[in-house]
């Protein structure tokens, strides 16, 4: 079985040895060794939002009986890199009433952070860019400083509906990012370590060599936390029914209104990235990262399992936006504060129960 973790740790390790070999220092050699593998991640990363693109596009064509794009290569599978190269020919154009350095910075304030989120992030056996110890506290952490460049763009331009889109947006991202954090700790609390990779390798085995060991599957608590998270990273991504500070028919496209052209794309980019940063932790969380289902771990290479479960979350991203109404902003929050943290709470008190049961 062939394992794309150890086998890129072992390429990377005979680059090293190459290089010091004829002559380059061993901490030069570690510092090229770690720019290809970060250089790696932004390319990947950057990907992802096409991919997502055309998925969202098809799977609504789909749920909508329709076709979808068709005409940009077989079954338009070229139509979002046409879009892409369409934007970086696009005019920027930056309205008089707008603060120009705002405007420029708030697009790169909200995607920067994406890339960093990913380094803590298990792939699969030996596909953990970074194995921080706190690997959960980072990547929640970092990936709130968005929430500033999503401000910035409704403040610096200009706009009174850009200016509503990015107060929206403060709120709700604000708001909805305490249940997220809270959801989390029951299984902090249940595996003692905030590692995606540790938690991730905890969920490995069998009960009864039939039902996998995820966190999920652990009555109440495992669902419970499940939903919440999976709600409020819903919301964190501004997708709909959270889609408040974009909000077509009420903002004309809220924050964004006043950007085209590459600063357009990269509200984008960040927006698909967050939403498979959100699937890949819920996956490593509450799904066993690269742990195998109904067969065998071996069979098929662990990444390959990461990857179809971080999709399938991915379509209920997508499966959402065809399926509920946009809220109302006061329903919103009365949905945040007075049904997801009171249930979020109940969770970590039962899970802290069970952690002391478990310990005697």
């Amino acid at each position: 079985m062939f394992e794309l973790g150890p086998a890129l740790s072992h390429l990377f390790q005979v680059m090293r040895s190459f290089a010091t070999s004829h002559g380059v220092s061993p901490v030069l050699a570690i510092l090229i060794s770690k720019i290809i593998q970060t250089n790696i991640i932004i390319l990947l990363v950057s990907l992802v939002p096409m991919l997502l693109v055309y998925a969202e596009r098809k799977v609504s064509a789909f749920m909508q009986a329709r076709l979808g794009p068709m005409n940009v290569g077989p079954w338009g599978i070229f139509q979002t890199l046409a879009d892409g190269i369409k934007l970086m020919f696009k005019e920027d154009v930056v309205p008089s009433g707008a603060d120009w350095w705002v405007h420029f910075m708030a697009p790169v304030v909200a995607v920067a952070p994406v890339f960093v989120c990913y380094a803590p992030v298990p792939f699969g056996q030996g596909l953990t860019p970074v194995d921080l110890n706190t690997g959960v506290l980072f990547i929640l952490s970092v990936s709130g400083i968005s929430t500033i460049g999503i401000l910035l763009g409704g403040w610096g331009s200009g706009n009174k509906y850009s200016m509503l889109g990015g107060l929206r947006a403060a709120a709700q991202l604000v708001s909805f990012e305490i249940p997220r954090v809270l959801s989390v700790v029951p299984v902090l609390m249940w595996y003692g370590s905030m590692s995606l990779r540790t938690i991730a390798l905890a969920q490995q085995g069998r009960w009864f060599n039939i039902i996998p060991k995820w966190f999920i599957f652990y009555p109440v608590i495992g669902q419970v936390a499940f939903i919440v998270f999976l709600i409020s990273s819903v919301a964190e991504t501004n997708r709909t029914p959270f889609d408040i500070p974009e909000a077509e028919s009420e903002l004309v496209a809220g924050f964004h209104t006043e950007f085209g052209g590459m600063k357009f794309a990269l509200f984008f980019l960040a927006e698909y990235a967050y939403v498979f940063l959100a699937s890949a932790m819920a996956t490593a969380l509450f799904l066993g990262g690269g742990d195998g289902f109904l067969l065998p771990n071996g069979i098929i290479p662990s990444w390959i399992w990461f990857l179809l479960k971080t999709f399938a979350i991915v379509f209920l991203f997508l499966w959402f936006r065809w399926t509920y109404p946009r809220l109302r902003v006061d329903r919103l929050m009365q949905f945040c504060w007075k049904f997801l943290m009171p249930w979020s709470f109940v969770n970590i008190a039962l899970a802290g129960a069970l952690v002391l049961v478990r310990m005697r």
